[in-house]
Parts: structure tokens; C-alpha cells; sequence
């Protein structure tokens, strides 16, 4: 992202940048276990706006039948509708805008989250954006020769093997960390870069290589699922039919993703069909989600995959819980308990008054 839209985002992914590097600091640089302390904290620290979004919406399921009334009386007259619509919200204390804003912030900080885990070079490590760039404008030169025939790799080196073939504006990072990493057995040569470009395309990047692979080692974030090297969550997983032959540990990223979605899909449908029995089955919708997930999981790099698995487990359960506890007829029950409640006092009051003035 770039632009007046880069930098809105940068000013909120930068402190939380600096707290995905305090948490990964506490767990030893362990970058799996900072994402998922990471998206725990916020989702409990976006509780408070999701409670004031089921609100909003409760509190517009209270005044829907004044909302039929309002339809019915003006029928197509537009202006007369708003502005009694407006009085209406006045006067029952409903915010217009009640349920948007925490729609807002909530989406705002999901995408400043996605981009911090795509990029922890420049939000964890404080790597200059500038060395990305000019590493990942040579790889996409050399993607589009290699795809045109225009350029061959060395022996033995494929865009597959090299996670050129998916690297993008918003995977860069990570497939770069993944390169910088990769072990070099060529006698003489220093990285990848080194091995598989030619030595005049080699030197327009070698110092953002060197800069960059400084940085990576001073902050030397473990990117290992479990510590396990076939679960290095830079890679991406390569999908074969050919399962048997072909199967990578790295598929476990997108499978959990799958899963993760289903399971809190499930959880989130049976919440539902507690707070409105009557409302309809959605078990397409329930299966197209997780589909997706494990679709898109095997073409970004495991690093985002591990993410829509703490997201999804995580974020679901936490806003099941605050559906089932706010949900709709518990909420509208307390809310005619509480004017049940003014009713009474008033009536008591009325009464209170009444026998004063007999007395006297």
C-alpha cells in the first residue's frame, strides 16, 4: 500500500509492529507463537466494539415495528420517511452510525494485522522498505524472462523452488526472508541471489541483500512451526495431485485453515439458530469459506495460513461467546426488564404522591 492509504495504515501497523517484535522477544523470536498471542490480545481488546455493534443491532430489531409504521404512513416520500426515521432514532436513543464504526475499526485493524504478518521485515525487524523493493523489482524482472524464455536459471533451480513463481506486492517479504535463508552449497557464493542471477543483475542488489540479511540475522526471528523445518512459514505450500509422491508438511498450514474455518463455522451456525431459530440455514455459505481458505492457503506463504487458523479458531470463539451472551432476546429481555423496571418506579412514585395529598 502506498499513498495517503500506506501511510494511514503505517501509523497504525507500526506501534502494533513493535508489539508483534515484544511478544516474538518473549518467546524466544518465535514468530508462530506472537501471531497467536498477538491475535488473541486483539480480539479480546475488540470485545468492547463487537458488544457495541450486537447492541446497535438489537436496538434495531426493537424499533423495527415503529420503522414498519414509519414505511406504511409515508409510503414513497422519501424526505418525510428520513426525517421522522431521524426523530424516531432521537427519541429512542439509537444511534444511526451505532453499528458502523465498530465495523470499521474491526476491518481497519484486520487489514493493518494481515499486513504486519506478511511483513515482518519492515514492521518487526525496522528493515527500509526501499531494500524490499529493489530485491523484489529484480525477482519480478527475472520471473517475467524466465516465464517469456528469455532467461534460463542455473541448473537445478526452478521460479517453483525459489517461490518466485507466487511472489506479489503482498507475499514479497516473506519469500525474500525465505531466499536470504535458503542454504548455499555453490563454493564461493554467499546466498541464492548470488547463485542464480547473473553477476550484473546480482549487483544492483547485493548491498539491499547484504542490509537486509543483516537485519534478519540481528533479530534472527525463528519462522519454524514448532521448530520443525518443513513448517518454515515463509514457504508456500505446492499443491500436487499426486499426493503420495508429492506431500509437502507444509499442506498442514492450509488443511488447518480449512478445518479452523469449519469448526468455528459450525459453532457460529449453532449460536445463531440459538439467538433466531427461525432464521435460515446457511451450510453453503458454511462450506464455500473453508473452501476458499484452503484454496487461497496454497498459494500464500504459510505464514498467512497460520494466521486464518489462530483468526479463525480465536476470533470466531471469542465473537460466538459475545453473540450468545448479547444475543438478540437476552438483550431485548433486559431492555423491557429495564423499562419495565422506569414503569414501576414511576407508577410508584405516582402512587407515593397520591397518598400524600389524601393525608393531607
Amino acid at each position: 500500500m502506498t499513498g495517503i492509504f500506506g501511510s494511514i495504515f503505517n501509523v497504525v501497523n507500526i506501534p502494533l509492529g513493535y508489539v508483534m517484535k515484544f511478544l516474538a522477544d518473549i518467546f524466544s523470536n518465535d514468530f508462530a507463537a506472537a501471531v497467536a498471542v498477538f491475535t488473541l490480545l486483539i480480539n479480546l481488546a475488540l470485545i468492547p466494539l463487537s458488544i457495541k455493534s450486537q447492541k446497535s443491532s438489537v436496538q434495531q430489531m426493537r424499533i423495527k415495528p415503529k420503522l414498519d409504521e414509519l414505511r406504511k404512513k409515508y409510503g414513497d416520500d422519501r424526505q418525510k420517511m428520513a426525517m421522522a426515521q431521524q426523530e424516531l432514532y432521537q427519541q429512542e436513543g439509537v444511534s444511526m452510525a451505532g453499528g458502523c464504526l465498530p465495523m470499521i475499526i474491526r476491518l481497519v485493524l484486520m487489514m493493518s494485522i494481515y499486513s504486519l504478518i506478511l511483513s515482518p521485515l519492515t514492521y518487526m525487524a525496522g528493515a527500509d522498505s526501499k531494500n524490499v523493493e529493489n530485491i523484489y523489482d529484480v525477482i519480478t524482472e527475472v520471473k517475467t524472462a524466465v516465464s517469456k524464455e528469455k532467461l534460463e536459471l542455473p541448473e537445478g533451480y526452478t521460479l517453483k523452488d525459489l517461490g518466485w513463481d507466487k511472489i506479489n506486492v503482498t507475499n514479497k517479504e516473506l519469500i525474500i526472508i525465505g531466499n536470504i535463508r535458503q542454504e548455499v552449497t555453490e563454493e564461493g557464493k554467499d546466498n541464492i541471489f548470488e547463485v542464480v542471477l547473473k553477476p550484473k543483475t546480482y549487483e544492483k542488489i547485493e548491498e539491499d541483500i547484504k542490509e537486509l540479511a543483516k537485519i534478519d540475522k540481528e533479530n534472527h526471528i525463528n519462522f519454524n512451526l514448532f521448530n520443525i523445518d518443513d513448517l518454515d512459514l515463509t514457504k508456500t505450500p505446492n499443491f500436487n495431485i499426486d499426493i503420495l509422491d508429492n506431500f509437502e508438511l507444509l499442506w498442514l498450514i492450509p488443511v488447518g485453515a480449512f478445518l479452523a474455518q469449519m469448526i468455528t463455522s459450525l459453532i457460529s451456525a449453532k449460536v445463531n439458530k440459538i439467538n433466531n431459530p427461525d432464521a435460515p440455514s446457511m451450510m453453503g455459505m458454511m462450506l464455500m469459506m473453508p473452501l476458499i481458505s484452503l484454496f487461497i492457503g496454497f498459494s500464500l506463504p504459510g505464514g498467512v495460513g497460520f494466521y486464518w487458523i489462530c483468526s479463525s479458531l480465536i476470533g470466531g470463539l471469542v465473537q460466538s461467546g459475545v453473540q450468545l451472551w448479547y444475543g438478540p432476546h437476552k438483550m431485548l429481555a433486559r431492555e423491557r426488564a429495564k423499562e419495565l423496571t422506569k414503569q414501576c418506579d414511576f407508577e410508584a412514585k405516582q402512587i407515593e404522591k397520591f397518598k400524600t395529598k389524601t393525608e393531607e
